[in-house]
């Protein structure tokens, strides 16, 4: 038997055994997998090995055994009854602090609630809402052309009340209305006006209502 031959046999007694760790196991076990002479060989020594365990009957180890045993494990170290609940509240105000964050931070579903058109009854805004009515957000479909005296301004009209201004809007991209009173965008009109630039100076529609639609 040559040197390799050797060093297989007795790698394969090893692999049996269990006594043969680490890399150098990780190493043999690829091998096995491609060697069928070498697994062969792992499975003959498992299948000798396995006989020696039915000739040996069990002994219950003496107490005095399991007591030393026992004795010479390391002390587990348990946290005074205060240092527990630090920890746990600690872990709690975390947790709390947390769901707080996503809730505070968590973006409402917003949902079209009408659509503002021209003169021409071309559709030109969308206004959407969340289920409260409490937020608002107003999309231009076609952003408008301003000069750099004017600015657009939202108004709600209740049935039967003066308009209510809801602030300006940006005439390219999407504006966020928080509406303080949803019973107002539960009836009436929504409108947007020209107004001299930063809005109306009187609190009412000063310039021509451009884009109007119905609540």
């Amino acid at each position: 038997m040559n040197d390799k031959l050797q060093r297989d046999e007795a790698l394969s007694a090893e692999y049996a055994l269990g006594t043969l760790s680490g890399l150098a196991r990780l190493r043999f076990a690829r091998r096995l997998r491609n060697e069928p002479a070498l697994a062969a060989n792992v499975a003959r020594w498992q299948a000798m090995l396995a006989g020696l365990d039915n000739q040996l009957a069990p002994i219950t180890p003496p107490e005095k055994v399991w007591k030393k045993i026992t004795l010479s494990l390391p002390e587990k170290s348990v946290p005074p009854p205060q240092r527990r609940f630090v920890g746990w509240l600690l872990a709690a105000s975390i947790a709390a602090i947390a769901l707080v964050t996503s809730i505070f931070l968590q973006q409402p579903t917003l949902t079209p609630l009408t659509v503002l058109s021209d003169a021409q009854h071309r559709e030109q805004w969308v206004l959407s809402a969340d289920s409260k009515l409490a937020q608002l957000s107003l999309t231009p479909l076609h952003p408008a052309a301003l000069t750099a005296s004017n600015s657009l301004e939202l108004w709600v009209i209740p049935a039967g009340k003066a308009p209510i201004s809801l602030g300006l809007v940006d005439s390219e991209n999407a504006t966020d209305i928080a509406l303080k009173d949803p019973e107002l965008a539960r009836s009436g009109m929504i409108a947007i006006s020209l107004e001299p630039r930063g809005g109306s100076p009187t609190g009412q529609p000063t310039g021509p209502v451009l884009y109007s639609g119905q609540l």
